[in-house]
């Protein structure tokens, strides 16, 4: 008898971050038992009641929609070749050996003070930036608050990483997967399979899904999309971190819809690039040695982006 697929919601499970935001340390201690579960299982976890407003979300997905609707020629111009500003379809493929990925993508740099003004904004569209600016300082603050989570749920003092994350990374890169072209390769899909870099990230999507993540027996689970939620993943930092024992899990986009596009907001939060990285005091086993050399957040980049280029080439 064939067996049902899961439930995603099962898979991927649901934690709501009410009690993360209790004075009480036992509710707070409850929330990062699930999460200690979600990191070490799959990596992968839904939050409801994350604290960033409606408003603020609906807002940035309004001028993200009204900055891909530009013609293409006014979006090119916008091409900056430098990690940020639009990334226009065709440049790249996320998954070594596979023809590019189908989708375009505006990149904002952050934290704003940094280098905002460097990145070339959309003229016609002026709120597209302080819309994106709100919301990006809303995504920082949940990424400082889940990594105070992720400290209780590695038996660590809840300010243990306040320091490393007093001024974060915090990119947000705004997506958009067109409808499925007629000439697209079998093997070509909206974003390859791949990990995210850096400590977490915090995922914004549509209705139309597309998301997959590979569990740990190998399978392609879906995403779904669930209302009033943020997708959560943990990327190579954590796991770098952790000495392998909370998981980054490989998640691919799966855009196969010919009729209608997908957009997503993305939040890449990791701390600070100068702040040391080393395995974690509880993350270690007596006479176990750290799986990876300490290193600064910058080194870890510059790591996988050699990496990256030794595979591809």
């Amino acid at each position: 008898m064939p067996r049902n697929p899961p439930d995603p919601a099962q898979v991927i499970p649901v934690i709501d971050l009410v009690g993360s935001f209790s004075p009480s340390l036992d509710e707070r201690m409850k929330v990062a038992r699930e999460a200690n579960i979600a990191c070490r299982d799959i990596g992968f976890f839904y939050v409801r009641n994350h604290g960033v407003p409606d408003d603020a979300i609906r807002a940035a997905r309004e001028v993200a929609r009204q900055f891909f609707d530009l013609p293409d020629e006014r979006k090119m111009q916008l091409v900056c070749g430098h990690g940020f500003g639009y990334d226009p379809p065709g440049k790249q493929a996320l998954e070594p050996g596979t023809p590019p990925d189908l989708k375009d993508s505006f990149l904002m740099v952050a934290p704003p003070q940094k280098r905002a003004d460097d990145v070339p904004w959309p003229d016609e569209l002026p709120a597209f930036r302080w819309k994106l600016e709100a919301y990006q300082a809303h995504l920082q603050t949940l990424g400082q608050h889940l990594m105070r989570c992720i400290a209780l749920s590695l038996d660590l003092p809840e300010d243990y990483f306040d320091e490393a994350c007093e001024a974060p990374n915090c990119a947000i890169p705004v997506l958009h997967y067109p409808p499925r072209p007629p000439g697209a390769l079998s093997n070509q899909i909206g974003a390859g399979a791949h990990t995210d870099w850096g400590a977490i990230t915090m995922l914004h999507q549509d209705e139309i899904g597309g998301l997959e993540v590979l569990n740990a027996d190998g399978e392609w689970i879906e995403a779904t999309p669930i209302e009033g939620t943020f997708v959560i993943n943990l990327g190579d930092l954590i796991r770098r971190w952790t000495n392998d024992r909370y998981r980054s899990t490989t998640h691919r986009v799966v855009h196969n819809a010919a009729d209608r596009p997908r957009f997503s907001m993305a939040a890449f939060f990791s701390p600070r690039d100068d702040y040391p990285v080393r395995c974690l005091p509880t993350c270690r086993e007596e006479g176990e040695a750290p799986h990876y050399p300490a290193c600064s957040v910058d080194e870890h980049f510059q790591e996988m982006m050699r990496r990256s280029y030794e595979i591809t080439v």
